[in-house]
C-alpha cells in the first residue's frame, strides 16, 4: 500500500487544486493585487509632456535606465507614479540587513524575536521614506532639466513629485507586504516578476522587428532565442541542485522497544540565497547611476559626470566589475544569514543526531561551514555567470534587457518559489483532510 505522504502527493493535482478553497483565494487575491499593480505603471506624474520625456528615454533605454525601466516594468520610461517601484524598499533592507550586523543594538534586536524583528521593519519602512525622497527629489530635478518634458518648473512641481514618487513606493511596499501574508509567493519578488513579464511579449515584439528591417540578422536572433533557454534550463537545473549530508540517528531503548536508529539527510542548495544578489546588487547599482544619468551625466553636464556615465554604462568592464563583485558578495553575505552553521550543529547535538565521521558540537558546525562556503562559492560563480554573460551579449547587440540573464533568473526563480508554494498549500488540504476523514472513521467504530 502507498504510504500517506504517496497518496498526498499524487493527490496534489487539479482536483486537489479545485477543492482546495483557501489557496484559491490566496491565487486571486495575488492576482488582483498584481493587475493593480499593473494599472497604477501607466498613471503618469503631472505636468510631465509625454512625448519629449518619450523622446529622451529613448536615447538612454540601452544604459543603465533600461534595466532600471525593466526592473519597474515600464513605469520609469513612462514616468508614472510607480516608477521608483520597489528599489528604495529593497536598498533600505540591504543597508539595514548591513547595519545588523555591524551595530550591536541592531543585532540584538534581531535577537528579541518577533518583537525584536517588527523594530527593524519599523526602523527599514522610516529608511524607505529618506531613500525614496532623495531619489524622487534627483528624479524631479533631471525632468526640469530635460528640455521640454516639464511643462511648469518650480518648487510645486518638485513637491508634487516626490510626494507621488514616494507614496507610490510606499503602496508597492504595503502591497508586497499583502500578498506575502494573504496570497502566495513572497510579494516583493513577485512584483519585480510581474514587471518583468509584462514587458517580455513587447520585447519580443521588438526584437522581432529589429529582424524584420535588417538591423539583426535571423541567426542572431535565433542564437539569443537558443541561448535563454539554455540559460532557462541551466538556471532550473541549478536551483533544484542540494548536496545531502548524511546524518545519523542512534537507537535508543524505551522499555522492551528499540527505537531510533534512522539515518536522513540534511539538504544543502548550491544557490542557498537565490535571486536576492543579483536584486540587491542591480538596487544598489541602479541608485547612483540613475541619479548620474538624470541630473548632469547626459551630453553637457560635468565632464566628470559625463566619464562617470559612461564607464558605467551597459556591457562596459567597471559596471560588470561591480555589478559581479556586488552579485558575490550578497551572495556570501546572505548565505550567512539565512544559514548558522552552528546553530544547525547545536540542533543537531539537541535531538541526538550525528555527521558520521564527524565529532558533534564545534567540529560539526566547522564541517558544515566548510560545506556552505564551498556551496557558496559555486553559487556566486553560478550567478555571476547567469547574470554577466547574457549582459556581455546583448550590450553588443542591443538585445531587450528582458531577454538578459538577470531577468531569466528572476522568472525563473520566482516562478519555481511560488510553485513550490502552492504545492506545500495543496499538501497542507490534503493532509486536514485526511485528519477529518481519520476522525469521523474513529467516531463511527
Amino acid at each position: 500500500m502507498a504510504s500517506t505522504a504517496e497518496r498526498m502527493a499524487a493527490g496534489t493535482g487539479f482536483g486537489a487544486f479545485a477543492k482546495a478553497e483557501e489557496l484559491k483565494k490566496r491565487l486571486w487575491f495575488t492576482v488582483g493585487a498584481l493587475i493593480i499593480y499593473r494599472l497604477g505603471t501607466y498613471l503618469p506624474l503631472p505636468g510631465i509632456d509625454p512625448g519629449a520625456l518619450s523622446d529622451i528615454f529613448s536615447q538612454q533605454s540601452s544604459g543603465i535606465l533600461g534595466m532600471f525601466d525593466m526592473f519597474s516594468g515600464g513605469a520609469l520610461g513612462r514616468m508614472t507614479i510607480f516608477a521608483l517601484n520597489i528599489m528604495p524598499y529593497i536598498t533600505a533592507a540591504i543597508i539595514m540587513q548591513l547595519m545588523t550586523a555591524i551595530v550591536p543594538s541592531l543585532e540584538q534586536l534581531k535577537k528579541d524575536g518577533e518583537a525584536g524583528r517588527k523594530q527593524i521593519n519599523q526602523y527599514t519602512r522610516y529608511l524607505t521614506v529618506l531613500l525614496a525622497t532623495v531619489q524622487g527629489y534627483g528624479i524631479a530635478v533631471g525632468l526640469e532639466a530635460a528640455s521640454g518634458v516639464v511643462s511648469d518648473p518650480g518648487l510645486f512641481f518638485r513637491v508634487t513629485t516626490v510626494t507621488t514618487l514616494v507614496g507610490g513606493t510606499l503602496f508597492l511596499m504595503w502591497l508586497g507586504e499583502q500578498i506575502t501574508s494573504r496570497g502566495v509567493g513572497n510579494g516583493i519578488s513577485l512584483i519585480i516578476f510581474s514587471g518583468i513579464v509584462a514587458e517580455v511579449p513587447s520585447a519580443l515584439a521588438g526584437t522581432l522587428e529589429l529582424g524584420r528591417t535588417g538591423a539583426l540578422s535571423a541567426f542572431l536572433i535565433v542564437a539569443v532565442f537558443i541561448m535563454a533557454v539554455a540559460v532557462i534550463a541551466f538556471i532550473v537545473f541549478i536551483e533544484r541542485s542540494i548536496r545531502k549530508i548524511v546524518v545519523q540517528y542512534p537507537k535508543r531503548q524505551h522499555g522492551n522497544k528499540m527505537f531510533g536508529g534512522d539515518q536522513s539527510f540534511l539538504p544543502m542548495k548550491i544557490n542557498v540565497p537565490g535571486v536576492i544578489p543579483p536584486i540587491f546588487a542591480s538596487s544598489l547599482l541602479l541608485m547612483p547611476v540613475s541619479i548620474i544619468n538624470l541630473t548632469g551625466g547626459q551630453e553637457g553636464g560635468a565632464d566628470w559626470l559625463v566619464t562617470l556615465n559612461a564607464l558605467l554604462g551597459r556591457g562596459q568592464p567597471l559596471y560588470l566589475g561591480i555589478y559581479m563583485g556586488l552579485i558575490v558578495f550578497f551572495a556570501f553575505f546572505y548565505t550567512a544569514i539565512v544559514f548558522n552553521p552552528q546553530d544547525t550543529a547545536d540542533n543537531l547535538r539537541r535531538y541526538g543526531g550525528y555527521i558520521p565521521g564527524i565529532r558533534p558540537g564545534k567540529s560539526t558546525a566547522d564541517y558544515l561551514d566548510q560545506v556552505l562556503t564551498r556551496l557558496t562559492v559555486l553559487g556566486a560563480a553560478y550567478l555571476s555567470f547567469v547574470c554577466l554573460l547574457p549582459e556581455i551579449l546583448i550590450s553588443q547587440y542591443s538585445i531587450p534587457f528582458y531577454l538578459g540573464g538577470t531577468s531569466l533568473l528572476i522568472v525563473v526563480t520566482v516562478t519555481l518559489d511560488t510553485v513550490g508554494q502552492i504545492q506545500s498549500h495543496l499538501l497542507a488540504h490534503q493532509y486536514e483532510g485526511l485528519v477529518k476523514k481519520s476522525k469521523i472513521k474513529g467516531r463511527n467504530r
